[in-house]
């Protein structure tokens, strides 16, 4: 044989060899070099009902293979979201450990410290037609309904949060179309607040005005209306009134708190005396047709011929 064939045939012999020996190492001894994965893991021990901010996140690399169900990958995946059960510092944020804000659970983690929420029953009048979302901004009017006297509104709560429109908490939120519709407004509010809240709702009516989100201002000068705006005889009246020119018999101011005093200067008096006076006439009228009605009622038969005898006595 031809000595360059040899050695061609020798080398390409050695050369199976080492390749064959290197890919036995590399599957058997060699250390592999195995994928990871970046993760979000909690900077600090977070309790039950705390909401993941951006600064209790890190970032962590796991080998693929250790990789936990339902890790957040990236900040958005953890960020406001609400802890149901103790999570550790260093621990892996999963979706078992954490409820979206949206869900039953997560609903309360976004109140505020030392804030209520309040919910109120409305309508697509006093909803401004469904205008108002989770987030908006409203003022809430009070109105106690009543006689021209006793009426009045007031604005009693001014620049205050929307939590939640029936169950939906963020806004663009779609629900299940076959679950009922809920028409109330949860609100949050100061506990004191909460209580004046509770108060309006039980004594009238409440409305809500939606309001520019970016306007912050608050009207501290805000004073009741009562009926007396929306008339302009009335109104006269008691101005006059209260400068002393209407007065009663013994030359005093009227007192308007008096609501028989209310009622003169109204012209309430007035129709109530003629509801009185058509109420007494009819009264008369009905006692007058039952004197008239007789007591007894008597037939008489005289052969084909029939009579009543009517007696009172």
């Amino acid at each position: 044989m031809d000595r360059q064939k040899i050695f061609l045939l020798f080398g390409a012999a050695w050369l199976s060899a080492a390749l064959l020996t290197w890919f036995v190492y590399a599957k058997t001894t060699a250390p592999k070099a195995e994928k990871k994965i970046t993760i979000m893991a909690a900077v600090r021990d977070l309790p039950v009902g705390a909401r993941v901010k951006k600064t209790d996140l890190k970032q962590v690399s796991v080998l693929e293979k250790d990789l936990p169900t339902g890790a957040a990958l990236k900040d958005a995946d953890a960020l406001d979201r609400v802890a149901l059960y103790p999570v550790a510092a260093n621990e892996p944020l999963t979706d078992s450990k954490l409820s979206k804000t949206t869900g039953s659970e997560g609903v309360s983690a976004t109140i505020d410290d030392g804030m209520r929420a309040v919910s109120v029953q409305i309508t697509d009048t006093s909803g401004v037609a469904g205008l108002i979302q989770p987030n908006s901004r409203v003022d809430v009017t009070f109105t106690r309904p009543g006689s021209m006297a006793e009426a009045i509104s007031s604005t009693i709560l001014q620049d205050v949060k929307v939590l939640a429109v029936g169950r939906l908490t963020q806004a663009g939120q779609t629900l299940d179309p076959k679950a009922p519709k809920v028409p109330v407004v949860t609100l949050v509010v100061t506990p004191e607040d909460a209580t004046k809240l509770e108060l309006a709702k039980n004594q009238g009516k409440i409305s809500l005005s939606l309001r520019n989100p970016l306007d912050r201002s608050t009207n501290d000068n805000a004073s009741p209306v009562t009926t007396e705006i929306l008339d302009p005889m009335i109104s006269a009246r008691l101005a006059r009134a209260r400068r002393g020119r209407t007065t009663t018999v013994t030359g005093q101011i009227p007192n308007l708190d008096d609501p028989r005093v209310w009622q003169e200067l109204t012209g309430e008096k007035k129709v109530r005396d003629e509801e009185k006076e058509k109420a007494k006439l009819a009264e008369e009228e009905a006692k007058r047709k039952l004197a008239e009605k007789p007591k007894y009622v008597v037939d008489v038969f005289r052969g084909e011929k029939h009579t009543q005898e009517k007696f009172n006595d």
